[in-house]
Parts: structure tokens; sequence; C-alpha cells
């Protein structure tokens, strides 16, 4: 399977499909593992969300002595600067683009879908979105870390600079330290990014109150 046709698993909405949020697991995860996450969003009844959740495909993951498992990208040390694989990075980017441009091609305008994710995939979230070169609604990064550590990527769409970033990480995250999220966000704001952060009494995970946040947050950015 090529990284541009990604299985996934997709969460239709109860009424007519307006918008989309593709959002992408972490490491050693899989669609699967945030999929179940949509009722506790407190979405309207009537919401006409499309959830798209992808799943990365298997590769051996150096930090974890080489064992295969799922991943958007290899990561080869725990050192920030030295993190993430960066071609693995980019062909990743070249597969959620194809995942919106699927939704594109089915109606759905750019402006009207959010690229999200969790840990590697909020990684891989908060790079693509901002060298995305359509408007997205949103960007949504969740205990992540720009892969270019302390500086922006190159290739930078002007389209994005605009567009909501929301970032949330743990302050006893123990697996992605919370200074790392908190670089990206500096980073982010010094270049007039429209970013929010917030921290969450939360390990490397989301919380219930996290995701009514999300929540609403979706509902503002999706209107």
């Amino acid at each position: 399977m090529s990284r541009a046709s990604l299985e996934r698993i997709t969460i239709e909405p109860p009424s007519l499909v307006t918008a989309c949020v593709i959002w992408l697991h972490g490491l050693g995860d899989s669609g699967a593992g945030f999929a179940p996450v949509v009722p506790a969003l407190g979405l309207p009844q009537d919401h006409g969300i499309r959830f798209v959740f992808p799943h990365a495909p298997e590769q051996a993951v150096t930090i974890n002595q080489g064992y295969v498992m799922r991943a958007w990208y290899d990561i080869k040390s725990m050192d920030l600067h030295n993190r993430a694989d960066m071609d693995g990075v980019l062909s990743t980017e070249i597969s959620v683009a194809a995942l919106i441009q699927e939704q594109i091609d089915s109606g759905i305008p750019a402006n009207k879908i959010v690229l999200a994710g969790f840990s590697q995939g909020g990684v891989i979230s908060l790079f693509a979105g901002v060298r995305y070169p359509q408007p997205l609604a949103g960007i949504m990064a969740l205990s992540c870390y720009l892969p270019t550590a302390d500086k922006l990527p190159e290739g930078l769409s002007e389209a994005n600079k605009t567009t909501a970033i929301l970032q949330h990480h743990g302050e006893q995250d123990d697996v992605v330290p919370v200074r790392s999220g908190k670089m990206a966000n500096e980073l982010l704001k010094a270049s007039g990014y429209n970013t929010q952060w917030k921290t969450y009494p939360m390990p490397h995970s989301v919380l219930p109150e996290q995701l009514t946040d999300i929540g609403l947050w979706l509902q503002t950015v999706l209107n």
C-alpha cells in the first residue's frame, strides 16, 4: 500500500456533510484509537462534520529497537533536534495532502477541513498544515512538537498564516515534554500565527474536559 492511499476509519455525520476533520493518531496506535472520541466532543445532534481517522503505515521505529509498528515517520532519538526522520515526515505530508484532496473532490472546500493530530499525528498536522497551499478551517496539534525543533518549517504557505491553530499539551507529559510544544507555540506566535495554547493536568493523553474544549473549538472554526 502506498502512503498516498491510506486506509482509514470514516464516521459520517447524522446530517448532510458540510465539513471534515482529518485526525491523525500517535505512534503505535491506529485510527481506531481516536474514532471513539467523536461522541465525547459534545457536537450538536445535527452537525455535518465527517471525521476521518487514517491508519499510519507500519514501519520499523529506531527508538523502539527497530520494532515494526504504525508510525507516520521514524523517530531516530529522543533529542528534539534530531527526533523526526524528515524524509518520513515529507512522505507522510504527501499522503495527508491526498486525504485532503479526496475531501475537496467530494465537495468539501479546504476552508471547511480541519487537520488534526495527537503526538506524532500532531507533528504531521502542524507541519503539513502550515505548509498546505490552500486555506484550511483549522489546525489542531495535541501533545506534539515541530519536527524542525527550534525553527519554523521551510516552505510555509501564506494561505494558512491566519488559520486558527489549537495547541494542547499535558503538564505531566513524559513522552513529549511540554517545553517542546511550548517552543512550537512561541515560534508560531512570534511569526504572527493565530494560535491558541492550553495545558491540562495530564500525562501524554487526552482528558474529557479537553475533548469538550475541542468540540467547542471545532464548532467555532467550522461554523
